[in-house]
């Protein structure tokens, strides 16, 4: 297909190409990678297959990788041994050799940091003997688990394990940390008012609410250096409770967000499940738009991005058929938000952002779940 300046493709082509820069760092385009757990780590050690997955998707010209999950160095941080650890001298190893073969082809890549806290199950591996933790040992949807509310020593030691999961990150070469703040996880059962009720000062309000994760990003941001990018990822729904919501206006939006900025949050990944729909009653604004009008700072925004159809269905085994990128595109022009993250079309397709900067919207395919089952 001929680009020629007044087409869809032309359109598409420059304005996801523009650069960004997030703090120290400059993003070659506007395309960014979601995190997706894929469980190909056997003892939470990434290897030359996970090295492979996230370069090809760089050498196709993906501007920012933020890689799966990774938990950090807490006993409770969670359930799976197939799931990668961003601690311990072998699976340090490994992730290194991520970083230098996405450097090598050309991208840039942020881990994700990790901790799952009331989700856990008991019994469940790396760490079979390591209760579940949270706020209030209270599971996403309410109920009593069978962990327990963390006390302030639980609390300053993941406070610690995401701080030298960051300057390790810094250290192997990576090119700035993504704190997973988002979906009913740890950091998020705090901020939540129906998994926090504590009464000591990291409960209450939605500010109190906040400091756990401001005190993370705090010792984040203390632990690297000043131009090391720190991302916050965080999200109205939960898992198992999709209509969850941190804030039901954007000024109460605005007093969660606003500790995490001054903590030192360079960019907010903000988790939807359908991009294109607005957050608050009187405007247009989504959430990763509302979170750059709020604080100023640069906004990831993510939701079935390419696709017509809900990202959870994915992990029922349904697939989902291609959709427009117009929407996304008017609102990139606008400057709503800074990034956009594919997680589906890419998983489908490492080839999908060098087709869509190249105008070759006809090659694109359709999601089939039969993608999760390999590292392709």
């Amino acid at each position: 297909m001929t680009l020629t300046a007044d087409t869809p493709a032309a359109r598409a082509a420059q304005i996801l190409a523009r650069p960004v820069s997030i703090n120290g760092l400059t993003v070659p385009n506007r395309i960014a990678m979601a995190p997706m757990t894929r469980q190909f780590s056997p003892g939470g050690v990434p290897g030359a297959d996970v090295a492979s997955y996230y370069a090809r998707r760089a050498a196709a010209g993906v501007g920012l990788i933020v890689t799966e999950g990774t938990y950090v160095g807490h006993a409770s941080a969670g359930e799976s041994d197939r799931v990668p650890r961003f601690h311990g001298e072998e699976q340090l190893a490994g992730w290194a050799k991520v970083a230098e073969e996405v450097h090598a082809a050309g991208g840039k890549i942020v881990p994700q940091l990790w901790h799952i806290g009331m989700v856990r199950r008991a019994g469940r591996r790396p760490f079979p003997e390591a209760p579940a933790v949270g706020p209030s040992g209270l599971r996403v949807d309410g109920t009593e688990g069978t962990g327990e509310a963390m006390t302030q020593r639980d609390i300053d030691d993941v406070i610690g394990a995401f701080a030298e999961a960051a300057a390790a990150a810094e250290r192997i070469g990576f090119d700035g940390v993504e704190i997973h703040g988002a979906h009913g996880y740890l950091v998020d059962q705090f901020l939540w008012a129906g998994t926090n009720r504590r009464t000591d000062a990291y409960g209450g309000d939605p500010v109190a609410r906040t400091r756990f994760a401001a005190e993370i990003v705090t010792a984040v941001r203390e632990t690297v250096s000043p131009d090391f990018p720190v991302v916050f990822r965080y999200s109205q729904w939960k898992q198992e409770a999709y209509d969850a919501r941190l804030a039901e206006t954007p000024q109460e939006l605005e007093a969660i967000l606003t500790p995490l900025a001054a903590a030192g949050v360079d960019a907010f990944h903000a988790s939807t499940r359908r991009y294109w729909l607005p957050e608050f009653e009187g405007s247009d604004l989504n959430l990763a738009g509302w979170t750059k009008k709020l604080t100023g700072k640069q906004a990831i925004t993510v939701g079935s991005v390419g696709l017509d159809g809900d990202f959870i269905h994915a992990f029922t085994g349904a697939g989902a058929p291609l959709g427009s990128l117009d929407n996304l595109l008017d609102r990139l022009e606008r400057d709503e938000f800074d990034l956009v993250a594919v997680g589906r079309a890419l998983l489908q397709d490492p080839l999908w952002a060098q087709k869509v900067l190249a105008g070759r919207f006809d090659e694109l395919a359709p999601y089939d779940a039969a993608a999760l089952r390999t590292l392709s």
